[in-house]
């Protein structure tokens, strides 16, 4: 079934899905037959940009970067905001820090890039998605977005702060693994995840965006037959079946089972 949902989200609502890749037209290439992803052209300020449609519904986009860039390809979680100016404003207050922006989106919004106290890139995004509705419930949506950081109780304090979201913690006292959700009027939207002295010294912290599918053993044997990598082979998680892969670039992301 197809859920529709308002295209403005409430504050610090993961919105959007972006990935700047070396080379795009590959990255749309991969995306597209993975997910079943089509693509229609961004806005002109963000060069060649692509918006990536789920059916008619637009779920995430990619951009060009640097074709020769040494830099490690990944995804941004963008997180709506009211006001991206006075977000951003509020980041350097709370120990982040803004890379880009806020700059105008021609009339489609205003973004900022930012990163938090822990050292994970978010972008900041406000306005419609591009004017356009986004999609939950289908394949090829933005299933869940997930924070990884080496503690949860302090990087949750940060969002709680700039994006007033609650920081909630999951599990029973006394449960050793570290795992938290961030929620809207009670509605969890993201996961937090303290990893501790595991965390990736390559990646260190970072938001992982999760893509669902039907058929997520299905989805990591066509991602590594289109040139991918499973880097978590398929197993039961909090909210499903799922695996971790990356694409031909090396960009880590997730499946999740449809429910």
């Amino acid at each position: 079934m197809t859920t529709e949902v308002p295209s403005r989200r409430l504050p610090g609502t993961p919105c959007w899905g972006s990935l700047m890749a070396h080379r795009a037209g590959p990255a749309r290439d991969f995306y597209g037959a993975l997910l079943g992803w089509e693509f229609t052209p961004g806005p002109e300020q963000l060069g060649w940009y692509a918006l990536a449609g789920a059916g008619r519904l637009r779920v995430a986009g990619i951009g060009a970067g640097e074709p020769e860039s040494q830099q490690p390809v990944s995804w941004t979680t963008m997180l709506a905001v009211d006001d991206a100016d006075r977000a951003a404003e509020s980041v350097r207050e709370c120990g982040g820090t803004v890379g880009i922006g806020p700059l105008n989106v021609g009339d489609d919004g205003r973004l900022a890039f930012a990163v938090d106290p822990s050292g994970a890139v978010f972008g900041i995004w406000q306005g419609a998605p591009f004017g356009g509705p986004d999609a939950a419930g289908v394949p090829g949506s933005v299933a869940w977005s997930e924070l990884v950081t080496n503690d949860s109780t302090l990087v949750g304090k940060f969002y709680e702060a700039v994006f007033g979201l609650a920081f909630e913690r999951q599990g029973a006292a006394g449960d050793d693994e570290d795992l938290a959700v961030l929620t809207v009027d009670g509605q969890a939207v993201a996961g937090v995840h303290g990893v501790g002295q595991a965390l990736s010294q390559d990646r260190g912290a970072h938001w992982t965006t999760a893509f669902a599918v039907e058929d997520v053993e299905a989805a990591a044997a066509l991602a590594a037959r289109l040139g991918g990598r499973v880097l978590t082979a398929p197993h039961p998680g909090p909210r499903g079946l799922t695996a971790v892969l990356a694409d031909p670039e090396g960009a880590a992301f997730s499946v999740l089972a449809l429910p």
